[in-house]
């Protein structure tokens, strides 16, 4: 694959210049999936892009390879089902003609009700659209300021350098909206080679779905989960700077993290065993660790759950004693690294530019949405909204009973407290009004935002 990986970027770099250019007209800074989805809902309404990537040249922390789109963490997109928030922002991107949809659609590989990607391909098909559209110019360059001389001439600038935003960047943008900035962190998991699992023990199946070969399963017994939880727990980690604090997001927390919670907290987190029977014996296990494959070819699979800021070291010690991991051989040891976000609803407008900086948008992760989809779903919105601003229209957005609509609203409305990322779920919209059951009001709430959805789109295609 790295090869493969080397030559989608070298390509994806000379074509470039070869391609006829529109004048541009937005500046986008960041070639992520939310800088992707904005530079080609503009260019595809006509508006000239000059798209600004610094990889190759310069890596983030947690970035291989120079791809655009590149998934720096799981490989997963999370639920297909219309019953949850995820599923239904997933059908309004495809309506809206996502191209993270379609590099996914085109790139999924088996993961039960998952929709999950080979991450080489599903970045590689999104670096050669980017590169082959006429109203994008790719530059590959380092921005380090807001104030940098490249930005200037444009009728406006997104800034979707993602949660791995440089240092330099992130200084000029904590300067502009006041203060030291908002971070978390957030942990990546580790990848190991399928022909290191040991498959007299670990067997294949999906939750409530045995005949699936989707998913390895490690079966534990209690006393082997025991003494996998009491090496978790003394296992040396990465420590923080001493002017930094680690602030997790609640919906990827490091694994030692979860199990500093409590002896049982795995059990119902990602090493749950429920509707995973161990196939050899027909029954349930105290605990299962699921591995997900990486690839279409199934030869790396990464451990579901298993952020982690271990030291590197630890890692191969302690998850060598999950049954069947015993020889595992790590690909990609786990990793830890900041995420910058800004305090969305106090530094940004309506049009979520930044109030001291008019003309300056923000776009993806930063603004403080949180996961792969969310961040192109807000991509895609910016590059909508400002297609229509630029042609002299008002895009409203979705009604907040949809999933894009309250990802939106999220951004725009001040928390009573502190202001936190978030995914899309239910709780971002307006309550249903009436009591029902869980299951029937999970099928309400995605009944309601279908059907408002398709409302709008069609007040927008009347406009």
């Amino acid at each position: 694959m790295p090869n493969h990986n080397e030559s989608q970027e070298n390509r994806s770099t000379e074509m470039a210049p070869q391609v006829a250019r529109v004048a541009p007209s937005v500046a986008i800074v960041g070639g992520g999936l939310a800088g992707c989805e904005c530079a080609l809902a503009l260019a595809r309404a006509g508006v000239g892009v000059r798209l600004f990537e610094m990889r190759p040249g310069k890596r983030s922390p947690a970035h291989e390879t120079g791809l655009l789109a590149e998934l720096v963490c799981s490989n997963s997109l999370r639920s297909e089902e219309l019953t949850t928030a995820i599923g239904i922002l997933k059908a309004e991107m495809r309506e809206l003609g996502s191209l993270v949809m379609q590099a996914a659609d085109l790139t999924r590989i088996p993961a039960g009700k998952a929709l999950a990607v080979d991450r080489s391909r599903f970045a590689a098909f999104i670096t050669d659209a980017i590169a082959a559209e006429p109203g994008i110019e790719l530059v590959r360059a380092e921005i380090a300021s807001l104030d940098a001389p490249e930005l200037t001439g444009f009728d406006a600038v997104v800034l979707a350098a993602g949660p791995l935003v440089s240092d330099s960047l992130a200084q000029s943008l904590a300067a502009v909206v006041g203060g030291a900035g908002l971070y978390f962190y957030d942990a990546i998991a580790p990848i190991i080679s399928r022909e290191s699992v040991d498959l007299d023990i670990a067997f294949w199946g999906s939750r409530y779905r045995p005949e699936e070969h989707d998913y390895l399963n490690c079966p534990m017994t209690e006393v082997q989960y025991d003494a996998f939880l009491q090496a978790l727990l003394e296992a040396e980690k990465v420590a923080p700077h001493e002017f930094e604090q680690h602030i997790h997001f609640e919906g990827c927390l490091p694994v030692e993290v979860m199990a500093e919670r409590g002896r049982l907290t795995l059990c119902f987190g990602p090493l749950k065993p429920v509707g995973l029977p161990n196939p050899r014996t027909g029954d349930e296990s105290f605990a299962v660790v699921q591995l997900r494959a990486e690839n279409a070819e199934k030869t790396a699979f990464n451990l579901v759950g298993f952020q982690t800021k271990l030291k590197y070291p630890e890692q191969e010690r302690v998850f060598r004693l999950i049954p069947g991991l015993e020889k595992a051989e790590f690909l990609r040891l786990g990793s830890i690294h900041r995420n910058t976000f800004v305090d969305a609803p106090e530094v940004l407008d309506q049009e979520l530019a930044l109030r001291a900086r008019p003309g300056v948008h923000l776009a993806g992760q930063i603004t403080g949405v949180e996961g792969y989809l969310e961040s192109a779903a807000c991509g895609l919105w910016v590059g909508r909204m400002l297609a229509a601003k630029l042609s002299g229209k008002t895009l409203a957005p979705p009604p907040d009973t949809t999933a894009l609509g309250a990802l939106i609203n999220h951004l725009r409305t001040k928390p009573a407290k502190r202001f936190q990322p978030s995914n899309a779920h239910f709780g971002l919209m307006p309550d249903l009004g009436r009591r029902a059951g869980k299951k029937v009001r999970k099928e309400l709430y995605g009944q309601r935002a279908r059907e408002a959805f398709a409302s709008w789109l069609k007040d927008c295609a009347g406009e």
